[in-house]
């Protein structure tokens, strides 16, 4: 009897260490996709829809141009010209466009706070950041079906029309606030992130850098959409 229990104790330990093991393995495969996920989502958020993002913001400052009109149909109709424009648009900002957002989406609300891990200063722009990315999402969405799928290129008296309504214009100036801290907090994370600012010295100084960023684009946008309120 004590030869049996000990057969069926060590079998017992056996399963349970491979149930451990087991577990272990797929927890560790989660974690190497979660990592991976995460990093294709930042790359994802800088380079291509990050530079979609400053394209749009400096495309829109033609507008500020003492020929705002012409300055802004001629940047317009540079662009539609560029060669395989459509495959450009589809493969290389859509598609991460929807990614970086589905998957932005998806963490924002399913994870955790960064408490005791950052400081509280950084947990507060943490939270801003989840929070602007709802906005953005939800901006880039309904400014792409206003202008882009309208049928037509968007001209400067395309959008003088849009932005004379107030409701429209304000809507734009949250959208481009929350598009442009978005873009400029998520360069902090991306630096972090891929080991560019390792040291508290470094995370603090791309901190102050980024947030010079953010209100440099802002005002760019804003005053994109001023100009666009005035007449042709």
């Amino acid at each position: 009897m004590a030869v049996g229990c000990d057969c069926r104790y060590i079998c017992n330990q056996f399963r349970a260490g491979g149930t451990l093991k087991g577990g272990t393995r797929v927890a560790q495969a989660q974690q190497s996709s979660d990592f991976l996920l995460r990093r294709l989502h930042t790359l994802a958020g800088v380079i291509p829809v990050g530079l979609f993002l400053l394209e749009h913001l400096f495309t829109n400052a033609m507008a500020t141009t003492p020929n705002g009109a012409v300055s802004y149909n001629n940047a317009v109709d540079t662009i539609q010209h560029i060669p395989l424009l459509h495959f450009i648009e589809f493969f290389f900002i859509f598609l991460p466009l929807v990614y970086h957002g589905v998957y932005g989406l998806y963490v924002a609300f399913t994870s955790g706070y960064n408490a005791g891990q950052y400081s509280w200063t950084r947990n507060v722009l943490f939270v801003i950041q989840r929070i602007t990315g709802i906005i953005t999402f939800v901006f880039i969405i309904f400014h792409l079906w206003t202008t882009r799928f309208s049928g037509k290129a968007p001209t400067f008296e395309m959008v003088h029309e849009l932005v004379s309504n107030p409701a429209y214009f304000w809507f734009m100036v949250i959208g481009v606030v929350a598009a442009t801290f978005h873009f400029s907090n998520g360069l902090w994370s991306f630096f972090v992130h891929w080991g560019i600012t390792v040291g508290a010295r470094a995370q603090r100084i791309t901190a102050y850098v980024t947030m010079i960023v953010f209100i440099a684009l802002a005002g760019i946008g804003i005053d994109a959409l001023i100009a666009f309120t005035h007449a042709a």
